[in-house]
């Protein structure tokens, strides 16, 4: 009977041992929290982190459905800078009237830094969009403070009502998706149709073998 306490006094002592050893461990070890590690793994080349940018939209796109009510109200954040009606004043920035369509620094009698007015080509729609985006990375060195606007929309609400005034130019074509997916659906109809010839053709050829 006392052999019988004793072992079984020694496997509860084993077991409360075990149990305060996995505590003790855990509680070192953090094995209870999820923490970040201090350094990260290795960034795989072509692939997007979770936050990584969606692909924009094209300008000719957005501008087709450009709200001018909404970039006259955009526009109203140069002003402090510009003009943009027919033979207004340069201020800060140069008189905008007319802009879309002629070269980066084409206003007479404006002082333009050697930054923009040595950018090759005119402003046409998407230069223009990629001005509007940073100043600064369209054109180093540049004079214009201005940030940039973050949203599509409102740069291409804003070139549209710019468009309006002295430009007019025509907007360019947008992508021909629907002309694309047309172009899909008759390949998949000529592969389905393919198919079924073949599948006929096989049909045949066993109904031949089996009277023969």
């Amino acid at each position: 009977m006392d052999n019988n306490n004793t072992i079984a006094g020694w496997v509860l002592a084993g077991g409360i041992a075990a149990l305060g050893f996995s505590i003790l461990s855990g509680k070192y070890f953090h094995a209870d929290k999820n923490e970040r590690p201090e350094t990260m793994g290795f960034v795989i080349e072509g692939v997007e982190s979770s936050d990584g940018g969606k692909e924009e939209v094209p300008m000719s796109m957005m501008l087709a459905k450009a709200d001018l009510a909404a970039g006259e109200a955009v526009f109203k954040k140069c002003i402090a800078c510009h003009t943009i009606n027919d033979g207004g004043a340069n201020g800060i920035g140069p008189n905008l009237y007319d802009t879309l369509g002629k070269s980066h620094g084409h206003v007479a009698g404006f002082a333009y830094s050697d930054a923009l007015s040595s950018v090759e080509g005119n402003w046409n729609f998407d230069n223009m969009n990629a001005w509007l985006i940073s100043p600064r990375k369209y054109a180093p060195g540049t004079k214009m403070t201005f940030a940039g606007l973050g949203k599509p929309e409102d740069r291409a609400n804003v070139i549209a009502y710019m468009n309006t005034q002295g430009s007019n130019l025509p907007y360019p074509e947008p992508p021909a998706v629907e002309e694309a997916a047309v172009e899909g659906e008759e390949a998949v109809a000529e592969a389905d149709a393919a198919a079924t010839e073949v599948a006929e053709e096989t049909v045949a050829a066993d109904e031949a073998a089996a009277t023969e």
